[in-house]
């Protein structure tokens, strides 16, 4: 993975399809493609499972992960997971803008975390917005969350399942619904 384009995503807002970075973007998501059909393909131990992980996201995975398949990601090399956690089956990372769970999250079945939207103006449209997601320590994401670009969800919070997280949540406490709105404190 080339260290140089993972600093570029981290600094870019805005990446055009006409620039030059996608053909090296698709080159890399194509890869992925390989891996992550690998990864879904029949059983796995989870030693092979984060071994296929560590590939995708270029960096060598805690043995204390554990992430059920079938998991998917279009990019993989912008995801940072911490120790302790569990992501549990069918769970999607767009994560060109970069995602980063740190130690002791959950993530329930069916998550969806997005790093990535786009322009609405047509013109532009085709280019890509870049926003990371932050999920702070033992945060747990009920099934089917959906979190959307530039969000940080704070320690110990927890999301109701099927929620769509707009906005940053705070430490300890608990958000849930379309859009995810204060339920209380923990």
């Amino acid at each position: 993975m080339n260290k140089e384009l993972l600093e570029k995503l981290k600094t870019s807002e805005f990446i055009s399809n006409k620039d030059p970075i996608f053909t090296e973007i698709h080159g890399i998501v194509e890869k992925t493609l390989k891996l992550t059909s690998e990864l879904n393909t029949g059983y796995k131990t989870p030693e092979e499972v984060r071994n296929i992980l560590s590939k995708i996201t270029g960096n060598e995975l805690d043995s204390s992960i554990q992430v059920l398949t079938p998991f998917n990601t279009d990019f993989g090399a912008n995801i940072r997971l911490g120790k302790e956690i569990f992501i549990n089956k069918s769970c999607m990372f767009v994560d060109l803008g970069g995602i980063e769970l740190e130690d002791n999250v959950l993530i329930g079945p069916d998550v969806k975390i997005l790093s990535v939207n786009h322009p609405l103006d047509p013109e532009n449209r085709r280019g890509v917005i870049l926003k990371a997601v932050k999920i702070k320590r033992n945060a747990w994401l009920g099934a089917g969350v959906t979190v959307c670009p530039g969000v940080t969800i704070g320690e110990n919070s927890v999301i109701g399942a099927g929620s769509v997280v707009t906005k940053d949540v705070p430490s300890n406490t608990v958000y849930g619904g379309v859009p995810a709105k204060f339920i209380k404190d923990i």
